[in-house]
């Protein structure tokens, strides 16, 4: 029987490729985009014909050394071609985005019900820097929001940071209720 898979970013260890990209933006980088020496990052050309850089982790990066060296290819080349070496449609990219989970699903139980999409990897790479306590203008400037307050609908949508933050609100040895003042202020308040 299958074991059901842990979390990918207990113990605040992101594994997984965090770029956060959009798929037009996955689709459109090519090699001469790609920088695996100090500092290792993708340059990608954004939503309102903006660039930026996303950090690469050092499994990403020992992945694509071994991509690059059995690729091969001009600097202009597409990243991740078709057969024919022409960059991959955003439909092909979702079907191998759909295709993996099932895959994984006979290891890994809890992807069985899910439906995965690109833009779900986007979100996961979201929530898993919000878990790992990253600030939210640094997510926004990671994905390439416009706005942080695009950024804020990830902060909206997971109970256990807000729980998090309300516990960092109570004074350290307190235990939590409701306040009841003392009968001597009390008094004090019915003689005004």
């Amino acid at each position: 029987m299958p074991k059901p898979c842990r979390n990918a970013t207990a113990g605040r260890q992101i594994n997984t490729v965090h770029t956060g990209l959009r798929v037009s933006e996955l689709t459109r980088l090519t090699l001469q985009d790609v920088h695996l020496g100090s500092g290792p990052h993708l340059r990608c050309h954004g939503k309102g014909r903006k660039d930026r850089c996303t950090p690469l982790t050092s499994g990403t990066v020992k992945v694509l050394k071994t991509w690059l060296k059995e690729r091969g290819g001009e600097r202009s080349d597409p990243l991740f071609p078709t057969r024919r070496g022409t960059p991959l449609s955003r439909d092909a990219v979702e079907h191998l985005v759909a295709k993996h989970p099932r895959t994984a699903a006979a290891t890994c139980l809890s992807l069985a019900d899910k439906h995965v999409t690109p833009h779900t990897l986007r979100h996961s790479s979201a929530m898993a820097l919000l878990h790992a306590g990253v600030d939210v203008f640094v997510i926004a400037l990671w994905l390439g929001h416009e706005s942080t307050e695009t950024t804020q609908i990830y902060l909206h949508a997971d109970m256990t940071i807000k729980e998090r933050a309300l516990a960092r609100t109570a004074p350290a040895g307190s235990t939590p209720g409701r306040f009841a003042a003392p009968d001597n202020l009390l008094a004090f308040l019915k003689t005004l």
